[in-house]
């Protein structure tokens, strides 16, 4: 069973976005998912409940107890965990025991390289994390590749504690698949398509560590 834990200490990053993606990734693969919501605005749990009816269902459940393991069934393969918004390196340590990665989604603007730079420094010094039983991943998020933010934003993230493990191009096609309970995974457009290949180099980093 792999667990993922998606986290990020900025709020905005595009983190429910993610976590919903890449459990319909895993449940469309065939794989019996489970994403945990632990944000308290609730966007994974009422995606999971939309999905329901779409087929290729992933089992939402809450995750604002500790207790929340002792709902996941145990034929689950997947379970990827929708952090609480703006968490903290002291929450993510509650985590560490209980999860095989962490994804930390980030954002193209100077406020949000400023704003995360500080959290992985303090995660890196978590003792699991630094002994590397725990490995990071940046997603570099919502990227406009033409321009040159984006561009100065990506050399920026290199120089983080943690390797880029995705960029991820900025489309609509994200916001238009959630409200419906879906993902760009759920579609075959040659446009999705593109996308879908954006997650190649995320999917195969997260599959040498399950």
């Amino acid at each position: 069973m792999l667990k993922v834990l998606v986290a990020s200490s900025k709020g905005g990053a595009g983190k429910s976005t993610i976590a919903t993606n890449l459990a319909a990734y895993f449940s469309v693969d065939g794989k019996n998912t489970v994403l945990v919501d632990a944000d308290r605005q609730g966007s994974s749990l009422r995606w999971s409940e939309k999905r329901a009816t779409n087929g290729h269902v992933v089992l939402g459940i809450p995750g604002l107890r500790r207790d929340w393991e002792k709902h996941v069934p145990p034929d689950a393969q997947r379970v990827i965990i929708d952090s609480a918004a703006g968490i903290r390196a002291s929450d993510i340590a509650d985590y560490l025991d209980h999860i095989d990665v962490i994804i930390v989604p980030v954002l193209p603007s100077a406020i949000d390289l400023e704003a995360t730079e500080p959290f992985l420094h303090e995660i890196a010094e978590l003792p699991r994390i630094k002994r590397g039983k725990v490995p990071v991943g940046i997603v570099a998020n919502r990227l406009k590749p033409w321009t040159n933010a984006s561009q100065m934003a990506i050399e920026e993230m290199k120089g983080f504690p943690f390797p880029v493990v995705a960029e991820l191009r900025d489309t609509q096609g994200y916001v238009l698949a959630n409200a419906l309970g879906k993902s760009i995974f759920d579609y075959h457009s040659e446009v999705v398509r593109a996308h879908q290949d954006d997650w190649a180099k995320l999917l195969r980093w997260l599959k040498k560590h399950s």
